[in-house]
């Protein structure tokens, strides 16, 4: 991932996916629905990092660092291209 958008797509994708509400996330993070609503659409210029821990935890999704132009493991890439 490269963008804050990009970002903001994964953590709506996943919190469909878990069954979740963006009221109910946003309440357990500690932020407002509507801030979390611009989040994952793309539409928020900036999205605290206070504000991105406590959404990817109550997802159960952690940041990963990794060198930039580094390859992953085949999982990895499968995983970046969207499963198979």
């Amino acid at each position: 991932m490269r963008t804050l958008q990009e970002v903001g797509q994964v953590v709506a994708t996943t919190r469909r996916t878990l069954g979740l509400k963006q009221k109910d996330v946003a309440a357990q993070a500690g932020i407002t629905p509507e801030s979390l609503l611009r989040f994952e659409r793309g539409q928020a210029a900036e999205f605290g990092t206070r504000k991105l821990l406590a959404v990817l935890a109550v997802l159960g999704l952690e940041l990963t660092f990794k060198k930039a132009g580094t390859s992953g493991s085949l999982d990895e890439l499968r995983l970046e291209r969207g499963g198979a």
